[in-house]
């Protein structure tokens, strides 16, 4: 996807920019409002990350502008703002989805392909490694056919050790991708959820799946 990130946190967008751009995605930052809204009078693209505490204008005006001017491009508000009263008025202005400051990365990559997909009508093939599928349009896991019953952290960090089967990913990578860039790097939370995730398999059957690969990360094999 071509994807408008419009976030004046220099931090914050840096962090949202590598992520997508390792997702494969093509990322234009802006972190001006009246730039973000020039953007999207010239320029097609897929889905918009709007803040709406903005320079220039905020990110409420730049919704109220493009809708008013035709333009449906799917926009994902995200913002530190978590009061319901926000929240409504943002969606009511035209916004497609909101997601408040701190997300962990993966929720906001599940968010951007709903859009899309709703956006196209389409749906993302569940993925299939072994004897594990993860259908993310359904938030479906299966084990051997059974469905498993997954937190919402559990379920991300699954999906995303799918999304790279047979590739070793490093616990700082998963922490960013599925906690966020608000996690303690000290704690050993990927390591907790990792046993989470090997004791519900082993339930229905698979166990070995996740490998620990030491003093790299961890690797979902292929194989069963």
């Amino acid at each position: 996807m071509k994807i408008l990130l419009v976030e004046d946190d220099e931090r914050l967008s840096r962090f949202i920019e590598r992520g997508l751009t390792e997702e494969g995605h093509t990322v234009v930052l802006r972190t001006d409002g009246r730039d973000a809204e020039d953007q999207l009078f010239f320029e097609p693209y897929d889905a918009v990350i709007l803040d709406l505490m903005l320079p220039g204008q905020s990110g409420m005006e730049v919704l109220r502008h493009i809708r008013s001017a035709g333009i449906r491009t799917p926009v994902l508000i995200l913002t530190a703002r978590d009061a319901m009263e926000d929240k409504l008025r943002g969606l009511e202005a035209g916004a497609d989805d909101y997601l408040t400051k701190p997300f962990a990365f993966e929720e906001l990559l599940a968010r951007l392909h709903a859009l899309a997909r709703r956006a196209t009508g389409s749906f993302e093939a569940p993925l299939r490694c072994g004897p594990i599928t993860v259908d993310a349009t359904r938030r479906q896991a299966l084990c051997n056919g059974r469905e498993l019953s997954l937190t919402h952290t559990e379920f991300a960090l699954l999906e995303y050790l799918c999304r790279h089967t047979g590739q070793v990913v490093s616990r700082t990578r998963i922490e960013q991708q599925v906690w966020g860039d608000d996690y303690d790097r000290s704690s050993n939370v990927v390591a907790v959820y990792v046993n989470y995730l090997r004791k519900k398999l082993a339930r229905c059957g698979v166990k070995g799946i996740i490998e620990t690969v030491r003093g790299s990360g961890y690797r979902l094999r292929s194989g069963d």
